[in-house]
């Protein structure tokens, strides 16, 4: 299973929602804090309950606001 994170810009985020919804693994939520233009963005939990994000991408795939991107760290050839 490969590595993977993604990174929020909170301030891009309007907090719709939809990463939160459709994300498999459950690690985004929605944070209590505003952001500069008063919504309650989006938050990434790298880790939940023993799962770790899989870089599958549909996070950044249903984000209206394009505020996410999605690293995955490559595998080594030996």
């Amino acid at each position: 299973m490969a590595r993977a994170k993604i990174e929020i810009d909170v301030e891009r985020c309007k907090g719709c929602g939809f990463c939160v919804e459709f994300c498999p693994r459950n690690l985004i939520y929605l944070n209590f804090d505003f952001n500069k233009m008063g919504y309650h963005p989006a938050v990434f939990k790298e880790k939940r309950e023993g799962r770790s994000c899989t870089g599958c991408g549909i996070c950044a795939l249903v984000c209206p606001d394009t505020a996410i991107t999605v690293y995955k760290e490559q595998k080594r050839k030996a």
